[in-house]
């Protein structure tokens, strides 16, 4: 019986990575030759940073019915956690152990763990890459990812963006890229590229009542949605910049806000969060490239000052995951136009829900939009252009039967086959 241990934030943890991390560990629980563990932190950043990161709101169990068993055990923040949970995992004896990464900042304890497992075990080090190029760009980022994923036998990117640029990041090092899971026999590394798969732990309820869901929340005709976390790289502050354009010129279009801003999950009164924010400021300031704090970002400030309180919904709030799918399944589209992307939890959410996608044409958005068959694309930063997008799909509606079959082949199940495929080319 194969033993797989995703390494990761466990379910009880927000946002896109634990849900990823969760469903990875769900589809290889499938198959009953497997035994499936996932190995978590319990702090996965330094205390310093100002954010709630646990998921206090939801009540659905996204483990329930499985045999997955999970293990909260890695503090950031203690460096004799870090070789407990090598310890640990090396106990499991697994044959792969799949490590996500996802952020810069979490390179030494990751980069510790993995090279305990190379020196001890005879696992199958595996690093699934949700990014290599950090998208705030701080000045250690390059270093501590360099550090982070060295050890792996095995790479997962989910674009060829990120293949190209780990090949940059590690120049003298020879890779075998396929898309089959194809592992190299040569001495050359191996790195499969595939896709963020389709998220199948959320699902429209038939039963639904979306109109009046839809009344209740006051939204008009044509609903355009933003999910997920505000982050200024996710654009919002030009998304209501474009959304002012269209309501100008029409009276039964909606934006529909959906999320918390990153940075504003602490009670702000209390003398603890101010001084992590006084702390993580500075650090931002000694390492960030733009000495930009993104603590400052309140693109929701735009609603009154541009005049869209008539048209504009703000649930600025973590969603729970029982409540998901009800903002999808009352809005016709949702609306990506980020500054800088990667293969995004939300694109994956949103083709679930089986919505067209309105992007800008930055990363990975033109390899899986297609323009004019299951979404738009705007051009970067152009306001206009993403206003005449938005006022395309009015006009020129997009099937729901494209968005499903240009998703056909990313699902976790060809995701996981490729995981476990490992014949030697």
């Amino acid at each position: 019986m194969p033993t797989i241990v995703c390494f990761g934030p466990g379910p009880k943890f927000k946002g896109g990575i634990s849900n990823y991390n969760t469903s990875l560990a769900k589809t290889l629980d499938k198959d009953p030759e497997n035994e499936v563990h996932i190995v978590s932190w319990t702090n996965q950043y330094p205390s310093i940073i100002p954010r709630e990161f646990v998921d206090k709101s939801s009540h659905s169990d996204f483990l329930e019915g499985t045999r997955v068993k999970v293990k909260y055990i890695t503090n950031y923040n203690n460096p004799f956690s870090w070789k407990e949970t090598a310890r640990y995992i090396t106990s499991l004896n697994p044959d792969k152990v799949i490590f996500q990464w996802a952020i810069s900042i979490q390179g030494i304890p990751m980069g510790s763990i993995s090279k305990w497992l190379k020196r001890n075990s005879d696992a199958e080090v595996i690093f699934d890459l949700h990014f290599v190029v950090q998208k705030e760009g701080s000045t250690i980022d390059e270093r501590l990812t360099k550090r982070g994923i060295k050890h792996a036998d095995t790479y997962i990117t989910h674009a060829y963006k990120t293949v190209d640029e780990l090949k940059a990041l590690y120049p003298d090092r020879t890779f075998a890229v396929n898309e089959s899971g194809d592992r190299s026999a040569s001495g050359d590394t191996t790195v499969i590229k595939l896709f963020h798969p389709v998220y199948d732990l959320y699902e429209p309820d038939p039963d639904f009542d979306t109109e009046a869901f839809k009344k209740k929340l006051g939204l008009k005709k044509h609903v355009f949605l933003f999910f997920g976390f505000i982050r200024k790289y996710k654009g919002l502050h030009n998304t209501i910049r474009a959304f002012k354009k269209v309501a100008d010129v029409r009276d039964d279009v909606s934006l529909l806000i959906c999320g918390e801003e990153f940075w504003a999950t602490l009670d702000t009164s209390k003398f603890t969060t101010k001084l992590k924010r006084v702390l993580f400021a500075l650090a931002q300031k000694l390492f960030l490239k733009n000495k930009e704090s993104e603590q400052d970002y309140r693109p929701l400030e735009l609603i009154e000052e541009l005049g869209l309180q008539k048209s504009t919904v703000v649930k600025n709030e973590f969603i729970p995951n029982e409540d998901v799918h009800k903002y999808f399944q009352v809005s016709d589209c949702s609306v990506l136009y980020y500054l800088t992307a990667t293969p995004s939890g939300v694109e994956s959410l949103t083709y679930n829900f089986e919505l067209p996608i309105l992007a800008t044409d930055v990363g990975h958005f033109p390899e899986t939009i297609n323009d004019g068959y299951n979404g738009y694309l705007a051009k970067d930063r152009d306001i206009d252009s993403m206003a005449e997008q938005m006022l395309k799909f009015i006009e020129r509606p997009l099937p729901k039967e494209n968005v499903r079959k240009s998703a056909e082949d990313m699902s976790w199940k060809n995701y996981v086959s490729a995981i476990l495929f490992d014949h030697l080319d």
